[in-house]
């Protein structure tokens, strides 16, 4: 039975060990011998129940276990980190810093304008930013190891504040040498038969997507799926198919040879800005909330919502 408390010592030894993928280089980063990293696995092994390593000689792997639990060992790890820097911060009496998790679409899009629109004497003198999966966002938020988080929808957690929320248009997006590429909207019609490139994730904007292709009689010739829009972008950039995303990261990372073109039809991506409900924001937080809505309205087609049916 796994118990209430896991040895932080544990966790690190093995988050250390899949990172950087061996159990010399594992010991070294943390000035430990090799034979404390490898006991240290083996109780971590016997208080979960189940192997979270293969070993194969000097050539080690997680499990299928391993890799799921490490996601979690991770994001753990990362808001320990959080709370000790916030305590040390509070010991000599300086500015806490903001903490902030956004999905990589708006991290790296409307959030670092957001952070400019602010007055540089109200910000603090460490600001975290962490990009990461919607699910990541939200639990960040709930655990209070971030302040604000920008999360895709849908979101239906208890335990959260939900300020607003943003549409902005899907696009679709292809290599300059494609035909697509002198058109100035895509129709239905012209995704017929194509290979599409489109998000992984079946409960959030994949599943808008799916919902539309099939109201519209889409048979796409192939799938490509990717979990992050970049990605996307870059499959597109080689030609390998019609990538359909949001537009919100080709307004904050312009990419070279290729074309986003309007459809013709509605996809829209919509996101939320939270935080943890009865949690006192202060001053920076609330302005940044703010901030994060003026930098969205420079996304094209960007409309703010506050009817929370879209949550769903």
């Amino acid at each position: 039975m796994i118990p209430d408390y896991l040895d932080t010592r544990q966790l690190e030894a093995f988050v250390a060990v899949v990172s950087i993928g061996s159990m010399t280089g594992a010991a070294k980063a943390l000035g430990k011998s090799q034979s404390v990293m490898t006991r240290l696995i083996q109780d971590l092994e016997k208080e979960l129940g189940f192997p979270v390593l293969h070993r194969n000689g000097p050539r080690i792997i997680p499990t299928e276990q391993g890799l799921a639990f490490f996601a979690q060992a991770e994001l753990f790890l990362s808001g320990l980190r959080t709370i000790s820097e916030g305590a040390r911060k509070i010991a000599v009496d300086a500015a806490r810093p903001i903490e902030v998790a956004s999905v990589p679409a708006l991290a790296a899009s409307i959030l670092p304008s957001a952070l400019a629109l602010l007055e540089s004497a109200s910000l603090p003198s460490h600001i975290h930013v962490k990009s990461t999966a919607s699910e990541n966002v939200v639990q960040a938020v709930l655990a209070r190891t971030s302040d604000i988080g920008i999360a895709s929808l849908p979101l239906d957690n208890s335990g959260l504040d939900v300020h607003w929320i943003g549409e902005s248009p899907c696009v679709a997006v292809v290599s300059n040498d494609d035909e697509l590429a002198k058109h100035s909207v895509v129709t239905p019609e012209d995704l017929q038969g194509r290979r599409l490139i489109v998000s992984a994730n079946p409960y959030r904007l994949r599943m808008r997507i799916n919902q539309t292709l099939e109201k519209h009689g889409v048979q796409p010739g192939g799938i490509i799926d990717s979990n992050a829009t970049y990605v996307s972008l870059a499959m597109a950039r080689s030609g390998l198919g019609i990538a359909v995303v949001e537009s919100a990261t080709i307004f904050g990372l312009p990419v070279t040879d290729v074309t986003a073109i309007p459809l013709s039809f509605s996809i829209p991506f919509h996101w939320g800005v939270i935080t943890a409900s009865g949690r006192p924001m202060g001053q920076t937080i609330t302005a940044l909330i703010e901030a994060i809505e003026v930098s969205s309205k420079a996304l094209p087609g960007f409309v703010k919502h506050s009817d929370k049916l879209l949550l769903q």
